[in-house]
């Protein structure tokens, strides 16, 4: 019983959290935008704005955006652990989050419209469990809003109307458009997850997957290093800027990944994070005490 009260106020830790206090590298990349835009522009305005919003929230302990979103929590642990007993925690750990006001009512019934009022239900919160030669466990959550979601694409190649072909050109055109049709409405700048290949679940799956990773860091794959590099360059030209509003800034990160496909298909996809990129992550022993926090 010790052990379970100690995994749930571990696990509402790290929800609360991220909720609340936007990561150091996400907050130094807003920084450095506002920096690089002309003072009284409205790109100077809406990225000011969005770092005072950020300094207030970690100041009051507050929900940094009004749509919780879906809740991804992604747990790498030992051969054998007990994942059943640990999705329970992580169930009732947000429950209590939404009881304490950390998240809001936002899990919602396909079917009657109603609403769960702790954002506990079937397919809610969304698990992916790893196992591997380990001694710790490994969690970390993504909070994904409504807005960024409705702003994703997937597209397949080739496209005769982008002329992409199936290579790495046609890929690049793909997250040229993305971002250009998306504008403001994921509010930018914010963070791209891009999947080459796979079919169209395992696309979005891998595509997500990529907000795991720091937004310094740069793709093991030398090639995909350098298709980030470049299509950051090539998003600051296109100026779709803050909330789509123009400027210089118009995402902060670009993350790119690739897995397996089939001969007939060949599909790009597109995830986007807003602003509030909120992720969080902690290493946990088998008892559930915290022994240090991820970003």
């Amino acid at each position: 019983m010790k052990q379970a009260k100690r995994w749930e106020k571990n696990i509402f830790e790290l929800v609360r959290r991220t909720a609340t206090d936007l990561p150091k590298d996400v907050e130094l990349a807003l920084k450095r935008a506002l920096k690089k835009e002309k003072k009284g522009s409205r790109a100077h305005w809406a990225l000011h704005s969005v770092l005072e919003n950020v300094a207030l929230a970690r100041k009051k302990d507050a929900p940094l955006c009004q749509d919780s979103g879906a809740l991804l929590f992604h747990f790498r642990v030992p051969v054998g652990f007990d994942v059943n007993a640990l999705a329970a925690a992580t169930r009732t750990a947000v429950a209590d989050a939404t009881t304490a006001g950390y998240l809001r009512e936002n899990t919602i019934d396909s079917i009657s419209g109603a609403s769960y009022g702790n954002n506990v239900a079937h397919g809610a919160p969304v698990f992916h469990f790893e196992q591997g030669a380990r001694k710790t466990i490994d969690a970390r959550l993504v909070m994904k809003g409504g807005g960024s979601e409705n702003a994703g694409r997937q597209y397949s190649l080739a496209d005769p109307e982008l002329g992409a072909e199936r290579d790495l050109e046609g890929v690049r055109r793909c997250v040229l458009d993305a971002i250009v049709k998306t504008q403001g409405k994921a509010c930018a700048p914010g963070i791209l997850g891009v999947c080459i290949g796979g079919d169209r679940v395992t696309g979005y799956v891998h595509s997500k997957e990529q907000f795991l990773r720091k937004l310094t860091d740069k793709s093991p794959v030398q090639v995909l290093a350098r298709l980030e590099a470049r299509l950051m360059r090539d998003a600051k030209e296109l100026g779709v800027g803050p909330m789509g509003l123009g400027g210089k800034t118009s995402v902060l990160g670009i993350k790119i990944g690739a897995v397996s496909r089939l001969p007939a298909s060949f599909f790009v996809t597109v995830s986007c994070m807003c602003w509030a990129f909120r992720r969080r992550g902690a290493v946990l022993g088998r008892a559930g005490g915290i022994q240090r926090w991820i970003y």
